[in-house]
């Protein structure tokens, strides 16, 4: 697993001092294109509390390894200005846990200087502070520096250089079109959700099922009815010390449950949610899933996502069906376009709105190509001529042997799918299959 450096330059340290929190930015994107370091917003948190243990949970998950523990892992979290709401986002450095907090518009009182996204900085004392924050406490926030912070900066630059590896951005990918395929398996009041969180097993690495049981969640070892599977019970860690403000907690599953399979846990809090996304098993990360290369697989998607980029303008909600007006394009062609956007970071999905939403990573376009080794294989296959289409089915000719391609249900003879049976994307026959049987029909057309 190769890897790339992200280079982080912040004019200052973020702090909170006389409950003004201070959140220093470092490069990133505005409606007016590339920004040094970005002024997205000033004004009061009327939740504080709250607001200030969940940023410190999206910043513990930046700074954790779930599977196989072990120091040396520093990330900080994303940002995104929409205009009616800041998102803040992080992965874990195993790449199997996502976070997220929406501070909403019912949370924030105050100015929008512009919409974008970018890197904030979150160092040990302003950790320490935002764990001291009451709830009658007051609370300032400031995304970007403001000119009272610039004339007392003292050019105390603060300059952090981290590896970025690939999982980590193939991980948001992953997970906006997973989440995608996600449906509400239960929903609990504030009172059920403390309830059924401190029931827990306390052993981390516990593997569970939950299921709905009336107003309740009930646990077991397998799955059944509507059950969520849980896979390893102290991702969930971050949770735990927002019970106190928790007004209920919603739980999402894959529309057609059976074997193990991601899931997402959302707490709504006063004016904001704080939402998990737990890969299918604590030793996996997003990365591996393959659930983008369906879409990536089409010819035109390259094309339909440079369009449909140039329509995006940092949405809190994008609407496929206006984009597909706007664009000229069908629905579908759209959906394909926005999973390219989000192999570069471009986009991803909130499960409580059922929307994409518009944000840029600071990824290099060049690197993000060579992300999806499946895909660079299959169209290598596609290229050598190794492949026959007959019907529903297909033959592909490799060094290990002829592979019998089931295109209809994407199934193939090779190892790969004997090992997954379709549950981390197709494999690489079947993605050249599909990508020669669809060429045969365009030309038929």
């Amino acid at each position: 697993m190769t890897s790339a450096t992200q280079a982080y330059s912040y004019a200052a340290p973020s702090s909170l001092v006389d409950g003004r929190l201070g959140l220093s930015t470092s490069g990133g994107r505005a409606l007016g294109g590339p920004a040094l370091a970005p002024r997205f917003f000033s004004g009061v948190v009327t939740q504080a509390a709250p607001a200030a243990a969940a940023l410190l949970g999206v910043a513990d998950v930046a700074l954790t390894r779930y599977h196989q523990p072990r120091p040396g892992w520093t990330r900080d979290p994303v940002v995104t200005c929409g205009g009616d709401r800041l998102r803040f986002e992080s992965f874990s450095a195993c790449g199997g846990v996502y976070a997220r907090l929406d501070l909403l518009d019912g949370a924030l009182d105050g100015e929008v200087f512009d919409r974008g996204t970018t890197n904030v900085d979150v160092n040990g004392p302003l950790r320490e502070a935002l764990a001291r924050v009451g709830a009658r406490d007051p609370l300032h926030l400031g995304v970007g520096a403001d000119e009272l912070t610039v004339t007392t900066l003292d050019g105390a630059v603060v300059e952090k250089k981290v590896p970025l590896p690939e999982r980590w951005l193939r991980g948001f990918a992953e997970v906006q079109v997973i989440a995608a395929g996600m449906d509400l398996r239960a929903e609990l009041s504030g009172v059920s959700a403390v309830r059924f969180l401190r029931s827990l097993p306390r052993r981390a690495t516990a593997d569970l099922w939950v299921a709905p049981v009336g107003r309740d969640l009930r646990v077991g070892d397998r799955p059944g009815a509507g059950a969520v599977c849980l896979s390893g019970v102290g991702r969930l860690a971050t949770l735990m010390p927002l019970l106190r403000f928790a007004k209920s907690l919603r739980v999402y599953g894959p529309a057609a449950p059976g074997d193990a399979a991601s899931s997402a846990w959302e707490l709504e809090l006063p004016g904001m949610r704080y939402t998990l996304a737990l890969s299918p098993q604590r030793w996996r990360g997003f990365s591996g899933e393959g659930a983008v290369l369906a879409d990536l697989a089409t010819d035109e998607a390259e094309a339909d996502a440079d369009l449909v980029g140039m329509l995006l303008n940092f949405e809190p909600e994008v609407e496929i069906g206006l984009l597909a007006d706007r664009s000229g394009l069908p629905v579908t062609r759209v959906r394909a376009a926005l999973t390219q956007l989000g192999t570069a970071g471009r986009v991803g999905y909130d499960l409580a709105d059922a929307a994409h939403f518009h944000r840029e990573l600071p990824y290099d376009r060049e690197h993000v190509q060579h992300l999806n080794p499946r895909l660079t294989s299959a169209r290598a296959l596609v290229e050598a001529g190794a492949v026959e289409v007959f019907g529903d089915s297909a033959r592909v000719r490799t060094d290990g042997g002829v592979r019998e391609v089931g295109l209809v249900e994407g199934s193939c003879t090779c190892p790969w799918w004997w090992d997954h049976r379709g549950s981390r994307g197709p494999c690489k026959h079947v993605l050249a299959a599909r990508i020669v049987a669809r060429s045969a029909v365009e030309v038929i057309r």
